[in-house]
């Protein structure tokens, strides 16, 4: 592997938190990486999007020939990572949720963040199967919060992700397109059969935010779908792997960022220089690497940057964290 690309959404602070929360970084690795490195593109993003920087960024770089107005193909690859053997058809990921009336529209909680049993899932997985058979539709299950749905008539739908989705307007990111009103009328069905089902009466009595409503996105076919390392934790777990991939996927920041729950942020963060920086910058150093790369984001706006080794260091420049200030700023 002569380099490594590593993808970190929300790898962004956010501009009015960002001097104090650099202030607070621990990660000595990833400032000498930064303080060394090439800024090689910048580009902001616009706010009603239905896919976050990262996820184009996806999309572009993993072969998808889906239009970046819909969320990324990345059905087929959660399907393979559960070892389903996925038949010929387009497929959706159908992931439960809980939705909640603000002041005059409907918004999707974070679902990383909504507690359901494998129990709850099942039950409320077989009641919307047969609503979805009745309707000609196969609905296989992944896991708790993950679902498939096989539906070729629909696969022009522009779809929004759930990240780019949670916390908004429903009625903006909701699924449009030629065959819309059908795919409303499978939702609105499995909300009202949910309604009533035992599972969200003991939830409720429980204080509990019901599981509400389904999310349609990520559609995808053989030919058409992402192809990237989703389930990569650390560089030396990279390094262990047979089939070594040049670019990994680092969604720890993630749910943090979209829950404006920046302690937790920083916690990851910091734990990001023992995972991630500090092994990337000794095999640079140690002439393992010839590069790494950083794709670092926020909700806004997406940066690419590289950082070749040392012999191409210049002198003058110190390990310094001010890049991701200058990107927090630049975004807003």
């Amino acid at each position: 592997m002569s380099y490594l690309e590593i993808i970190l959404p929300f790898g962004i602070p956010p501009a009015p938190l960002a001097k104090e929360l650099v202030k607070q970084m621990k990660t000595p690795s990833l400032a000498m990486l930064l303080g060394h490195a090439r800024q090689d593109s910048k580009q902001n993003f616009d706010e009603f999007a239905r896919l976050l920087p990262h996820e184009f960024w996806l999309s572009r770089h993993f072969n998808s020939s889906k239009s970046i107005l819909n969320s990324p193909a990345l059905t087929h690859s959660r399907m393979h990572a559960f070892d389903l053997q996925t038949s010929e058809g387009y497929w959706f990921t159908l992931s439960p949720v809980h939705i909640h009336i603000a002041r005059d529209h409907m918004v999707m909680t974070d679902p990383r963040r909504l507690d359901i049993s494998t129990e709850e899932s099942r039950s409320l997985f077989e009641a919307a199967k047969e609503i979805c058979e009745e309707l000609g539709k196969t609905l296989v299950y992944g896991d708790a919060k993950t679902w498939f749905l096989c539906a070729d008539e629909w696969a022009t739908l522009q779809t929004a992700s759930l990240d780019a989705a949670a916390g908004h307007n429903m009625e903006v990111w909701i699924a449009k397109g030629e065959h819309e009103v059908a795919w409303r009328k499978l939702q609105n069905e499995i909300q009202m059969l949910w309604h009533i089902h035992p599972v969200n009466q003991s939830r409720d009595e429980q204080g509990r935010n019901t599981i509400n409503s389904v999310w349609l996105h990520s559609g995808s076919d053989e030919l058409h779908h992402l192809d990237c390392e989703l389930n990569i934790s650390s560089f030396a777990e990279l390094m262990q792997k047979k089939d070594r991939k040049n670019s990994v996927y680092v969604e720890d920041l993630l749910e943090p960022a979209l829950n404006s729950d920046w302690g937790t942020w920083l916690i990851h963060m910091n734990q990001l220089e023992h995972n991630w920086f500090a092994p990337a910058l000794q095999a640079l150093q140690s002439k393992q690497l010839k590069a790494v790369r950083l794709v670092l984001s926020d909700d806004l706006c997406l940066a690419e940057l590289s950082c070749t080794t040392p012999q191409s260091w210049k002198f003058w420049r110190k390990p310094s964290l001010d890049t991701l200030l200058k990107l927090a700023q630049s975004s807003q």
